[in-house]
């Protein structure tokens, strides 16, 4: 408040305007050393052509950020923006949903290092020496996150093609096993249709190295790959994925059924993550018209 008494007039009748009815009117002409006369020939005053501008851009800043579940900060605000045609700058975007108190959903994660067992170092990390992908189906990753419903643990399984970040494989279910495991590869496998041989990388998790996985992954001429021990980072884009559906669809709901997050889910994997979400690493394109563009 000291930063407001040291204001232009113009700042401290806006001030005065926005907590008059909190902090009282009177009180604060006092403290601000404005005069009534003053201030309510200022409230009079018709706007201005700036302010009626920042309204109009206010507006669809609002539309943009809704019609991404509240997800989007500024940069990709303004790079949805400027997909509908609306021109205007990244600082101008940011400060009115400074102002407004748009601020993007978010979740605090937590990476627990995976414990070192010497055991498990017969999979290396081939990914961590070779250069990244240049087109699709070159280098896939996988992962399982939990996911709650009610009050039980679901688990959601996903295969994401490095190259675009697209998810091209998921699987959902009420167990953490190589067949969920399984299902999420069968499906990108059936999508996809590889070529050429393909990298997959994971962590870690039993799901992965047991044996009916790694047979089902070399006759289908896949190439394993995994974390180092103690590396989570290794595998960033796939928890980087996690971190954005939980902060997209999971934060702030409750999910009761399986049904209902299955579905939810489903419009989220299928549509508007792979369609609709501007990725900043893509350049604030989408999976889908970042494959297209390098075709």
């Amino acid at each position: 408040m000291a930063t407001v008494s040291g204001g232009s007039t113009s700042e401290r009748f806006g001030f005065i305007h926005k907590f008059g009815q909190v902090l009282g009117v009177k009180y604060l002409r006092n403290w601000l050393n404005v005069s009534p006369s003053g201030f309510y020939a200022w409230r009079n005053r018709p706007l201005s052509a700036k302010v009626l501008r920042d309204a109009a851009l206010l507006q669809q800043i609002e539309a943009v950020f809704n019609a991404h579940h509240q997800t989007y900060g500024s940069p990709r605000v303004f790079y949805a923006l400027k997909r509908l045609g609306i021109r205007t700058s990244k600082k101008r975007v940011a400060r009115l949903m400074q102002e407004s108190g748009l601020r993007a959903r978010a979740i605090k994660t937590y990476s627990k290092p995976a414990k070192v067992k010497f055991f498990y170092k017969e999979i290396q990390n081939k990914r961590k020496n070779i250069d990244k992908p240049t087109a699709t189906n070159q280098q896939w990753s996988g992962d399982i996150t939990y996911l709650k419903v009610g009050a039980h643990w679901h688990y959601l399984a996903v295969v994401i093609d490095l190259y675009s970040r697209r998810v091209i494989g998921w699987a959902f279910g009420k167990n953490k096993s190589t067949e969920l495991t399984l299902k999420a590869l069968r499906l990108a496998i059936k999508k996809r249709q590889p070529v050429e041989s393909v990298l997959f990388h994971t962590d870690r998790g039993a799901e992965y190295r047991a044996h009916n996985v790694q047979n089902y992954l070399k006759n289908h001429n896949i190439n394993a790959s995994m974390n180092r021990p103690g590396c989570c980072t290794d595998n960033a884009e796939v928890e980087s994925f996690f971190h954005s559906l939980k902060a997209d669809i999971i934060r702030g709901n409750r999910f009761e059924t399986m049904s209902k997050l299955h579905s939810k889910l489903k419009g989220y994997l299928n549509y508007f993550y792979n369609r609709q979400r501007l990725h900043s690493s893509l350049g604030y394109q989408t999976p889908v018209e970042f494959e297209l563009a390098g075709i």
